[in-house]
């Protein structure tokens, strides 16, 4: 069965840097655009980023365009998200996200805390 794995998250100053990681199963990873969202307490879930299948294409949230970079990795069927410039309202469980035959599949997300 498809499976998405996020890891990474943890507890970051502000300013300070992580990078998350997704790693997926069970599908065709290089035929599967991957999205990032994330959602703080008490609010709804919120795009965050977007990466086409080969890698060539990317789209971010308003709120993290030019500090954080989504990237990919094919051979490992690995999608990643790079935050830079850390700010407390970064403060989420971030989600990797894919459509995959029709169905939409998400990980179980990991928790991002920016906090000094």
């Amino acid at each position: 069965q498809v499976q998405l794995v996020e890891s990474g998250g943890g507890l970051v100053e502000p300013g300070g840097s992580l990078r998350l990681s997704c790693a997926a199963s069970g599908l065709t990873f290089s035929n599967c655009a991957m999205r990032w969202y994330r959602q703080a307490p008490g609010k709804g879930r919120e795009f965050v980023a977007f990466i086409a299948t080969t890698g060539d294409a990317a789209s971010y949230g308003d709120s993290v365009a030019g500090r954080f970079t989504i990237s990919r990795d094919n051979a490992k069927n690995t999608v990643y998200l790079q935050m830079n410039s850390l700010k407390r309202d970064d403060t989420a469980v971030y989600y990797c996200n894919t459509i995959w035959r029709t169905t939409a599949y998400w990980g179980q997300g990991t928790q991002v805390t920016v906090s000094s």
